[in-house]
């Protein structure tokens, strides 16, 4: 019997409302692992944050590690989003280079706990989930740029893997050490939109200037 006008639009507002429901969930669950890492993570502590039953969390992620995963594919996810539009491929290695980190911070400038999550995962979980996620692919684009920009001999003799690890350390360090910062100088907010500008032309600023030809 086909289905009719009244149940699609049922089942419609469930697929919305389960929707709805697991961002909810993601977007708690993203503060409580940028706080604790996985290890440490109490899924107690995402229900109580959501008003969403624990059963709930376990019905949608299946377990902590599978709502672990999934915070992280949604946050890289973002991250891809950021720098697909841009063309750079084609692009000279310097303008690609600015374009990638430019995209790059502005993302996080918007999700700044994914630099923390990433940072506990290396030390709680050595990499074990980084390495199978879609961040993996945003490392491969930063090398390509830099591998393009030695060979044509735009850029100065440098490796391009070491090289590509100090970029995104001079980007992303300024997220993970936040709580440091904002004590010295007094008065600073690392966070504010002013700092967060003025961090990403700095950063941008840096970076080129230590891949350039002297």
């Amino acid at each position: 019997m086909a289905e009719t006008k009244s149940e699609k639009v049922k089942q419609t507002k469930s697929v919305r409302d389960a929707e709805a429901t697991k961002a909810i969930i993601l977007a708690a669950a993203e503060e409580e692992f940028a706080q604790h890492g996985l290890t440490a993570a109490r899924t107690e502590a995402i229900a109580a944050k959501t008003q969403v039953a624990k059963s709930m969390i376990y019905y949608y992620f299946k377990d902590k590690e599978g709502l672990y995963r999934a915070v992280l594919e949604r946050s890289h996810a973002h991250l891809l989003q950021a720098i697909q539009p841009l063309d750079l491929e084609t692009a000279s290695p310097e303008v690609a280079l600015e374009q990638f980190l430019r995209a790059l911070l502005d993302c996080v400038s918007r999700n700044p706990k994914l630099p923390t999550i990433m940072f506990l995962e290396a030390v709680q979980n050595q990499g074990k989930y980084y390495k199978n996620s879609t961040s993996a692919s945003i490392d491969t684009v930063l090398i390509a740029i830099l591998e393009r920009g030695v060979k044509t001999e735009i850029f100065r003799p440098l490796d391009p893997f070491q090289s590509a690890i100090n970029i995104m350390g001079t980007c992303l360090f300024y997220f993970i050490g936040t709580g440091n910062i904002q004590q010295f100088p007094q008065g600073k907010r690392p966070l504010s939109k002013a700092m967060l500008s003025q961090h990403l032309e700095e950063a941008i600023a840096f970076s080129l200037a230590g891949v350039q030809k002297i």
